[in-house]
């Protein structure tokens, strides 16, 4: 349809389910199967998200296998080892506490992937870096999809990329961008799990925004 237009009730629920969004862990996933047919429309609807030059950079492995989960955990486990020294006292005891990937419990996990052009792409000449851009709002997409279909997804971001390549047998120029776990969750909470636990506070919208450039 040819201009279509939103109503002021699409733009509401639109809001609620940005609202609504979460970071799911491993302590909230069921072992619910989720359908082939459900991974295909998140993976659909990532291929509708803006990409720099139309060049849809992104690549996806999706992964039911519990032996390959096992290796990537395992990676988390050394990475996230490493993290946890770079807190201090009271933080670093907190942040040992704290559950922060769903590698095995989740029944899906998804790694998505950048593919660079071996061509010039318009528009990424002088930010070589839209490419994984486009390929981040692509997980956006997925991430909000899910959630109206009441599933979970978390980000894993504590991994050593070039682990998981190997253990993926991703191609020497793919990037890999995100590591995501998918699944049904017991419940999802009504705010941020590291705002709950007071890992950190919300910041204001106000004083994120500036008006014509920065203040000297």
């Amino acid at each position: 349809m040819p201009n279509k237009q939103f109503t002021l009730e699409d733009q509401l629920m639109l809001q609620d389910i940005m609202q609504h969004r979460r970071d799911v862990r491993g302590n909230n996933f069921t072992q619910q199967a989720v359908a082939d047919s459900v991974i295909d429309q998140l993976i659909q609807v990532a291929a509708l998200a803006p990409s720099v030059g139309f060049s849809q950079p992104w690549e996806f492995v999706v992964i039911r296998d519990d032996k390959t989960k096992q290796q990537v955990a395992d990676c988390f486990a050394d990475e996230n080892a490493k993290a946890q020294t770079l807190f201090s006292n009271e933080k670093q005891k907190q942040y040992a506490a704290l559950k922060l990937e769903g590698i095995k419990e989740a029944p899906v996990n998804i790694a998505v992937f950048y593919k660079p052009s071996d061509e010039p792409v318009l528009g990424q000449n002088s930010m070589i870096e839209m490419g994984e851009y486009s390929v981040v709002c692509a997980v956006q997409n997925m991430w909000l999809m899910s959630r109206t279909l009441n599933i979970g997804l978390g980000w894993v971001s504590i991994l050593n990329p070039d682990t998981v390549k190997n253990i993926l047998n991703a191609p020497s120029e793919h990037k890999l961008v995100a590591y995501l776990c998918i699944g049904y969750v017991e419940q999802f909470l009504d705010k941020p799990e590291l705002e709950t636990l007071k890992w950190a506070e919300r910041k204001p919208t106000q004083s994120l925004v500036h008006h014509n450039g920065f203040k000297a």
